[in-house]
């Protein structure tokens, strides 16, 4: 069993969820960004400020990440996030080939 945070741009949830579950489905625990149901509950520039460094501590207790990269796309944070893992020594995983 390791735990696996899941990294990538918020436009791809549906994506990134559907392999939140399939991971864990393979025994693993997993971690995801949070992110807004609807576009009223946006955080608030300050709040998402948080959620980012909340998701970086996340990458820091597991033992890799997996990118959801939906044709190839990798964002700044999320390159962000792949150098931490990285820097980390951490696995890094993508859903596709780069």
């Amino acid at each position: 069993m390791k735990i696996i945070t899941v990294c990538g741009s918020l436009k791809f949830k549906e994506e990134m969820m559907r392999e939140a579950i399939r991971l864990e489905l393979e025994g693993n625990i997993v971690l995801t960004p949070l992110f807004p149901l609807k576009e009223e509950d946006m955080p608030t520039k300050e709040e998402g400020n948080l959620l980012g460094n909340m998701h970086k501590e996340k990458i820091k207790i597991s033992d890799g990440i997996f990118v959801i990269n939906v044709g190839g796309y990798i964002g700044e944070s999320t390159q962000s996030e792949i150098a931490l893992a990285k820097s980390l020594h951490k696995e890094v995983k993508y859903l596709e080939e780069i």
